[in-house]
């Protein structure tokens, strides 16, 4: 049997965790250092998961592939684009119930781009540069106004490079990374980046990061290609800097990286009704921002645990491991 190779797994619980604290932080971007804060986490927290995301559809040209990824994505998509249409119509006091099934609710964005990229696979594999070819239709896709959330097709196209480069890394190219000098490359990059957020992209629109709006909706004109390669640039270098620093051992979050799923499609509920609370004002006035890094470890640990894998699984995975096994524990016992 091959044995589960633990820095994938530390990578993914990390990336979700920030993923969690970015959410959290969102409403705080007032603060100069939250802002600052914000941006590091935005400039490569997505973009890594997709380049392991990427790294991992290796095989998708095995038979049945097509639809094992529609029951692991298609599927909680549609569950949770009604459940969360559902949800946002009571919680923000809404005064229609409107379920756009094509227009994804807030993160839910990242389930149907990953479908996509995906199936791209299969047409992209068989071009030649085709890792270039995706990085120019990046850029291209953000002169045209009407590429959008629809069906998430900017973000589609304008992450899918960072997919491709994730599905032709090999684990030499992640060795290389973690080696001492991949790791001093990297702390200096980290560096030069943090003067960079400081004195530059404070000062840009923060939809740079996230690709999902045309150049004109960003107030940039026909300098908008330039600035999205340039954004390329700056999300590979903290890309690269991440994995460089990520542990290689098991640790006590380890096992926790197979269920990042759960963190990302549960924490929105979380996320959202705290933004409606009176935490976000005492947090404002009393300066207490080290609540929100609490809040998160919390958030993260809870959505991780046990029982929300046994009782979310159905739902996630369309599967009932978590149940088998907690019922064949209780006939054993029994039987004892």
């Amino acid at each position: 049997m091959k044995q589960r190779e633990f820095y994938y797994d530390n990578a993914k619980f990390l990336l979700i965790f920030l993923v969690v604290i970015g959410h959290f932080i969102t409403t705080f971007i007032g603060n100069g250092v939250i802002e600052q804060i914000y941006i590091f986490i935005y400039l490569f927290h997505m973009p890594a998961f997709i380049l392991v995301s990427g790294y991992f559809s290796k095989g998708f040209q095995k038979e049945g592939y097509v639809l094992k990824i529609t029951k692991k994505i298609l599927v909680p998509y549609f569950f949770f684009q009604i459940i969360y249409s559902v949800y946002y119509y009571f919680l923000l006091d809404k005064s229609e119930l409107t379920i756009a099934i094509f227009k994804p609710q807030w993160s839910l964005w990242f389930l149907l781009s990953l479908f996509c990229w995906h199936l791209l696979l299969f047409v992209f594999t068989k071009i030649k540069y085709s890792l270039l070819i995706s990085v120019l239709i990046g850029i291209i896709v953000g002169y045209f106004d009407a590429i959008g959330g629809y069906l998430s097709l900017s973000r589609t196209f304008v992450l899918f490079p960072v997919f491709l480069l994730g599905f032709y890394m090999k684990k030499e190219h992640f060795e290389k990374l973690t080696s001492n000098k991949g790791k001093l490359l990297s702390a200096v990059a980290i560096v030069v980046m943090l003067f960079v957020i400081h004195y530059i992209l404070v000062d840009m629109p923060k939809e740079w990061m996230y690709g999902s709006k045309s150049y004109e909706k960003l107030g940039a004109g026909w300098e908008g290609g330039i600035i999205r390669l340039l954004y390329y640039g700056m999300s590979l270098i903290m890309i690269f800097s991440f994995f460089a620093f990520v542990p290689k051992k098991e640790y006590f979050f380890s096992k926790w990286g197979a269920r990042t799923l759960y963190v990302y499609l549960l924490h929105g509920f979380i996320i959202r009704y705290f933004r409606t609370t009176n935490l976000v004002p005492f947090i404002k006035e009393t300066g207490s921002y080290h609540l929100l890094l609490i809040f998160a470890v919390i958030v993260t640990l809870i959505l991780v645990s046990k029982p929300v894998y046994i009782i979310a699984q159905p739902v996630l995975e369309l599967r009932m491991d978590g149940v088998r096994t907690m019922f064949q524990r209780k006939k054993m016992k029994s039987r004892v």
